[in-house]
């Protein structure tokens, strides 16, 4: 679960993000365009880092990372904030207010919202009043969601125009997948209740991302809670304990209108986005085991159909578990200006450049090898002892023009030396926003 390794794929320019055109200007871009543009070169970073299940008897935390070249502590980590529990399993983290309230002057871009996916709570913390140090503001605890919401185990963190914050929550408090869907906080992070209609909960749960111009929202699907809390088991896949669908949402109405069922070449569809145009009716989800790029869009009649865009082959191998090994696509990222992705695949250990300007066929155009099961000295990143050594995180410079990946070899944090031991590196977030926490409308 909680351990692959942190790598910084920078989207183009600035990481920050934007929303609707309006004379008022809250928090982000008007565009996408303009944010990769106008924005300036973040110089901090944010980082979750897990504790839980390493035999390290500590909370988890969030790590700020100095990127500033010109600072004296570049590439350190600069500030470890604490949660107050031990055991939460910090993945994902989202804004309480992000580029879809640009439009609205008194939003503002100050709390990270951090759902613990084992533990239930969610954490919220203040970065604006020192960035550079962030602090904890507010806990919303498990028990107050799950009498409120039946709900538990969230995961995904998208703030709404509204200004809501809206968290994708993979099962009930049990860990039953029947329970799972769309936990809605208010602006001040008060449980409001659940955004999907009643009777409309997915399969499964884990990511979502809304394209509100197309009246849109999709979500994917994990697996269950009491499968993958105990560490992943290939006969669960087969038992039909884990995904293959994507769930098609009435947006904001929370109506479940269609479900894609991507078949035995989209298991266990993970992170999904929609292109950052807001008028484009199509995005893509990574398949992690089947390692598949599956691009989703509109038809003609409106509704959702799906297709592989992005076919890893696995590769035949000795000594492991299987015959073959997939590449185990874990995470992607869409440029701000929809011209390139960028995917990690977890075990072969290559970050991938795809031109995506034609998005029905990518084409590859830049590729670099991070460590993976397939290298001489692969323990380092992906062997039997990461979670001994902890992570590292790296930066991957990106030609932005023609294409192309390089290892910055002046950057590099080494989790293994953290002061209450080897940590693991989880998702990233820039201050300014970026190409995963920002839905323009």
């Amino acid at each position: 679960m909680a351990g692959a390794a942190a790598v910084d794929v920078p989207a183009p320019a600035a990481a920050n993000g934007g929303a609707c055109c309006h004379a008022a200007k809250g928090p982000g871009y008007a565009t996408p365009l303009e944010a990769m543009e106008k924005g300036p070169r973040e110089k901090l970073i944010y980082v979750t880092c897990v504790y839980n299940g390493t035999g390290i008897n500590k909370p988890d935390y969030l790590a700020t990372v100095d990127l500033d070249p010109n600072s004296p502590t570049y590439s350190q980590v600069i500030h470890r904030l604490p949660v107050t529990h031990i055991g939460d399993e910090l993945h994902h983290s989202g804004w309480n207010s992000c580029s879809s309230c640009h439009g609205d002057p008194s939003a503002e871009r100050r709390f990270l919202i951090l759902p613990s996916l084992l533990s239930g709570r969610v954490y919220v913390v203040d970065t604006a009043t020192d960035p550079r140090a962030p602090s904890l503001h507010k806990v919303v605890q498990a028990e107050d969601i799950a009498e409120k919401t039946g709900l538990g185990f969230p995961h995904t963190s998208h703030c709404l125009a509204s200004g809501d914050i809206m968290i994708s929550c993979l099962g009930d408090k049990e860990g039953n997948a029947a329970g799972n869907g769309f936990l809605l906080l208010d602006s001040e992070f008060n449980v409001k209740g659940r955004w999907e209609k009643p009777g409309h909960s997915p399969l499964f749960g884990y990511d979502f991302w809304y394209q509100p111009r197309h009246k849109t929202m999709i979500s994917s699907t994990w697996g269950a809670p009491a499968a993958f809390r105990t560490g992943f088991n290939l006969q669960h896949v087969q038992d039909g304990l884990y995904g293959r669908h994507l769930h098609v949402y009435d947006w904001p109405g929370g109506e479940l209108k269609q479900t894609l069922d991507l078949g035995d070449t989209g298991l266990l569809p993970l992170e999904v986005r929609f292109l950052h145009d807001p008028s484009k009716d199509t995005g893509y989800v990574g398949c992690a085991l089947t390692s598949n790029m599956v691009r989703f869009f509109k038809t003609a009649d409106g509704s959702w159909s799906h297709e592989v865009a992005i076919d890893v082959k696995p590769l035949k191998v000795r000594n492991w578990i299987l015959p073959e090994m997939p590449g185990l696509i874990t995470d992607f990222v869409i440029s701000l200006d929809d011209r390139y992705l960028y995917l990690v695949n977890w075990l072969h250990g290559d970050i991938r450049q795809y031109n995506i300007e034609d998005p029905a066929k990518p084409v590859l155009a830049g590729q670099v090898w991070v460590g993976g099961l397939l290298q001489k000295g692969s323990d380092v990143f992906y062997g039997d002892d990461l979670v001994k050594k902890g992570s590292h995180m790296l930066q991957i410079d990106v030609d932005t023009e023609k294409g192309g990946l390089a290892i910055n070899p002046n950057f590099f944090v080494d989790f293994s030396k953290e002061p209450d031991g080897p940590a693991l590196a989880h998702e990233m977030r820039y201050p300014g926003g970026d190409c995963t926490s920002d839905i323009w409308i």
